[in-house]
């Protein structure tokens, strides 16, 4: 007998669709769940690729933040040689 009260309630469906702010977030999300699912396609397809592309950006970031760490010493002292 209580199987058939199951039906009442809320089903999951908003009464009114998002506006604004609202759909602009949702779109937004709805694009970036499509695109990470794209990338994670094209990386099972091609894994040698997808690691070379990260190693890449790896070594990238590290040079640039080395080049960055190292232009940022203070740079007041000439040498121990001098």
């Amino acid at each position: 007998m209580a199987k058939n009260d199951l039906t009442a309630g809320f089903t999951g469906t908003p009464t009114e669709q998002p506006t604004g702010v609202r759909k602009v977030a949702k779109t937004a999300g709805d694009v970036v769940k499509r695109e990470t699912s794209a990338v994670a396609a094209a990386a099972a397809d091609h894994p040698h690729t997808a690691t070379g592309l990260v190693l890449t950006i790896g070594a990238l970031a590290f040079a640039i933040g080395y080049i960055m760490g190292r232009s940022s010493i203070d740079d007041t002292r000439q040498g121990y040689w001098r």
